[in-house]
């Protein structure tokens, strides 16, 4: 574990603010390539908004597709973003993306202890010219959380929502299957009794899981990366304020756990703060349900409230907010806890599965229901633009909610009744009585469910087109034919859940060169100032085109600021001297030793 900061100054090559996978991507490359770098986190666990998400990089070209011959070509991939991006369409920074993505996430494999497996997830939009049914996107292997050692406190917990009693599951994890057939088979009930009691001693010896996935996975893996190369992570640690010397960005002042501490950075500072999903301010100008009075629940980490962008804009940085959809929509449901809290479980699976279908409070369809959160997101955002609040509810029968589960109410055999009392859930014997219990326009959704019925009982949505795209039927039910998203919604009684809505991080924000300079009103750089992550504007310019579309840009750019604080560029295999002359662990033998007192 790192020591606490002490008063005095510390001196650093570069200094990082923020410890995602964007702050801690830019930190190792640096380190690896022979500077001294120190981390700061404000908040008592370091992994940020990484920590909560799926673990998933979309990564064209990456030697995974390639070794499972997947085929797919550099220009399919830039027609690709070229069509999704439209008019942000960014030509410089989606070549360095396009070029370098594959070659980072070798750097890491190669270097460090992250490591990826490929998935099946398609394109979000796979009938786009340029999208691929399968390849580009991989995900953070599996990984014992024990590793960090004593440092295993300090890694942030997942998303406690989207856990079963701390457990964690991939989406395409076997666990979930057993976990689903444990009441219908032996295998899977033996399977289960086992991983519970595994995963309860965890919890008495840990107090949390241990055998982590997804976005904790990768969090843990470049942490240990991090703390293993001598990088310290300093956490309850916040920069208060950009030191400025000459022109140029030289440092910050930190209020951290003994006070303030003044951090000076010889190459530079890079701003890696999360984005701005919990600046309050900040969103009611950018998020278009939030200006007209809607509210907004974010999933993210409370710590994301701009810090970064609010601390570059104070030196000029550009900081606008010009994309239709500046922020990746997550549509989400409030979860009443036992401890009196109310917790955030995001939709990511429950929409695609046959027999739910998603109504405005017109009782009226609006959009696929099994299209990507990011498109559900911003279809909810147009269909309430006219109602009182931007909300949707999810519809179902019995036998759906108890086969498939619908967001936080688990399959059977898990009771439902907790959640019905504490009103998570409305219910009703009839179609009526449902809409009735839960606000609804009773006539408009018998209507619905009729007009939905008719086509559905064919496996067909023609209205809009359930299950057309390989992405819609990949988080869908493969063994309910003949289409997997697609189901009559039959008997009674009927549930209904409240989702509003959320998101996974900001989109806009702060106006930077590729290489990650912040750049100024003028245009040109401020010296010493970087941001990676999402502080940084988003080479996607808004959209959302497939699985890992932030996290896989956020590493790649963060491998090339890390190489350019480092005076590094060109290909990984042309490296200058300096990566050469290495120790057994990788770094520089002729580093200087950071003066943290660590």
């Amino acid at each position: 574990m790192t020591h606490p900061m002490r008063s005095a100054a510390l001196t650093c090559d570069v200094l990082v603010i923020g410890s995602g996978a964007g702050g801690l991507s830019t930190a190792i490359t640096a380190r690896k390539h022979g500077l001294d770098v120190v981390v700061i986190e404000k908040e008592p666990f370091f992994g940020g908004t990484t920590a909560f998400s799926g673990g998933v990089l979309w990564i064209p070209g990456n030697r995974h597709a390639k070794s499972n011959g997947v085929g797919d070509t550099r220009e399919a991939a830039l027609t690709y973003m070229r069509n999704e991006t439209g008019a942000f369409f960014d030509a410089a920074a989606v070549d360095a993306f396009l070029d370098t993505g594959p070659e980072m996430l070798d750097f890491f494999e190669r270097e460090t202890a992250v490591k990826f497996v490929p998935t099946l997830y398609p394109d979000y939009h796979p009938n786009v010219e340029g999208g691929v049914d399968i390849g580009r996107s991989v995900v953070a292997a599996p990984f014992d959380a024990r590793a960090l050692g004593n440092d295993i406190t300090r890694l942030r917990p997942p998303l406690a929502t989207i856990t079963f009693i701390g457990m964690m599951f991939n989406s395409s994890n076997a666990d979930l299957k057993h976990f689903f057939n444990a009441t219908r088979s032996l295998k899977s009930a033996l399977y289960v009794a086992k991983r519970l009691a595994s995963h309860l001693k965890d919890l008495a010896l840990y107090r949390r899981g241990v055998q982590i996935t997804s976005g904790n996975a990768l969090a843990a893996r470049l942490a240990k990366t991090a703390l293993d190369l001598g990088i310290p992570i300093h956490t309850n640690s916040a920069a208060r304020e950009l030191v400025v010397t000459d022109d140029r960005v030289t440092g910050a002042l930190v209020d951290g756990p003994d006070g303030e501490t003044r951090i000076v950075a010889r190459r530079g500072v890079v701003l890696a703060c999360g984005g701005f999903s919990h600046d309050v301010a900040r969103i009611a100008r950018a998020y278009p349900h939030v200006r007209c009075g809607g509210e907004h629940v974010s999933p993210v980490p409370s710590g994301n409230t701009g810090d970064g962008v609010g601390m570059a804009e104070r030196l000029g940085a550009q900081v606008a907010i010009r994309y239709p959809q500046p922020a990746a929509w997550m549509p989400v449901s409030r979860v009443p806890m036992r401890d009196g809290s109310i917790g955030v479980f995001p939709h990511l699976v429950d929409r695609y599965k046959p027999g739910v279908i998603g109504v405005t409070r017109t009782g009226k369809r609006f959009t696929n229901e099994a299209n990507s959160y990011h498109d559900v997101g911003a279809a909810m955002i147009e269909a309430c633009a006219n109602e009182s609040e931007t909300a949707m509810w999810l519809i179902c029968d019995h036998a759906t909610i108890r086969k498939y589960g619908l967001g936080y109410a688990k399959p059977a055999p898990v009771p439902l009744g907790p959640l019905l009392r504490n009103g998570y859930l409305s219910t009703g014997r009839t179609l009526a009585e449902l809409a009735r219990n839960a606000g609804l326009d009773a006539v408009a959704l018998e209507a619905t469910v009729k007009r939905y019925n008719a086509d559905a009982v064919r496996g067909e949505d023609r209205e809009f087109g359930r299950g057309t795209t390989s992405f819609n039927r990949y988080l869908a039910d493969p063994e309910h034919k003949p289409n997997p998203c697609v189901a009559p919604i039959g008997d009674g009684p009927y549930y209904a859940l409240k989702v509003v809505m959320g998101d996974l991080g900001t989109f806009d924000g702060i106006a930077t060169s590729v290489t990650g300079e912040v750049l100024g009103e003028a245009g040109a750089p401020i010296a010493g100032l970087y941001a990676v992550g999402n502080d940084r504007a988003s080479v996607m310019g808004g959209n959302y085109p497939g699985a890992g579309i932030t996290l896989g840009p956020i590493m790649t750019f963060g491998y090339i600021t890390g190489r350019h604080l480092a005076g590094v560029s060109g290909s990984a295999n042309s490296m200058d001297n300096r990566t050469s002359n290495r120790t057994g662990n990788g770094i520089d033998a002729s580093a200087t030793v950071l003066r943290t007192g660590t």
